[in-house]
């Protein structure tokens, strides 16, 4: 199922996957005030619906967008608070990328009514069916996992110093999903890979704002290093990383299964 707005599959297991910064959309009347760098959309969550195309082969829901997070940041709040205090983050309508060049010409940054509009086109419509397929995948399996799926380049100095870990799980600081399944993440292996749980990274928005885990609603956030499957320098899907990388989610799926068959 497809709209303006966003991609959406319906599956058979009551897990369901959002990727709110894999889409690469950008409507005319935005670009042309884009700067020429900001065009190249590189703070994408690239390939996302490519390397977890096994988990919706296997029913997994899926929600993704068509349009860029340049258009709007579907993982932030609409009233754009800043989601970690005294941290440096991007906007809602963000007006520079993470290496801090500009996005939009200058004098040509959305005003108010701008980014109302977009809330009102592209926001809430993401927002609505993530509540409705939750609501619908609870009232039929009784729980659910959402699992907010994220990648960003190894080394952004804007947000974190030094190289970032290949799996960056966050859960709100366990807030957002049981202590079970937590456990079951912590207890995972990663060979060849590091991994760490609410480090940087501990869940954004859509994980902080859905994760309901007394009522058997459980969100995770993982942040997947982009160095792991693809080249961080010439934007590239790397099929040979993806493959060994793969290989982990896979696993990491079989947790998630496990998890919702035990529940």
């Amino acid at each position: 199922m497809a709209n303006a707005i966003f991609n959406y599959i319906e599956g058979r297991y009551p897990i369901v996957i959002s990727m709110p910064h894999n889409g690469v959309m950008i409507p005319e009347t935005i670009r042309s005030k884009m700067t020429e760098s900001a065009k190249q959309l590189t703070d994408t969550d690239w390939y996302l619906d490519r390397l977890y195309q096994f988990a919706v082969e296997r029913g997994c829901y899926l929600i993704n967008p068509i349009y860029s997070r340049y258009v709007i940041d579907l993982n932030r709040p609409k009233d754009d608070y800043n989601l970690y205090p005294g941290q440096d983050t991007t906007e809602l309508c963000p007006t520079t990328q993470f290496d801090k060049q500009r996005v939009y010409l200058q004098d040509h940054e959305p005003s108010k009514e701008e980014i109302t509009r977009r809330i009102e086109q592209y926001w809430q419509p993401y927002h609505k069916q993530l509540l409705t397929t939750i609501s619908d995948i609870k009232n039929k399996f009784g729980l659910v996992l959402l699992f907010e799926a994220h990648s960003i380049k190894s080394r952004v100095p804007r947000f974190f110093e030094g190289k970032l870990a290949d799996f960056n799980f966050g859960n709100f600081n366990d807030k957002s999903c049981s202590k079970k399944l937590i456990e079951k993440i912590n207890r995972w292996q990663i060979q060849n890979y590091s991994k760490v749980v609410n480090g940087r990274f501990k869940g954004g928005y859509i994980t902080r704002a859905y994760g309901d885990p007394d009522n058997n609603i459980h969100s995770l956030q993982l942040e997947l290093s982009q160095g792991t499957y693809m080249n961080e320098d010439t934007l590239e899907f790397d099929p040979y990383k993806a493959e060994m990388v793969t290989g982990m989610l896979i696993k990491m799926f079989d947790i998630f299964f496990d998890f919702v068959i035990e529940v």
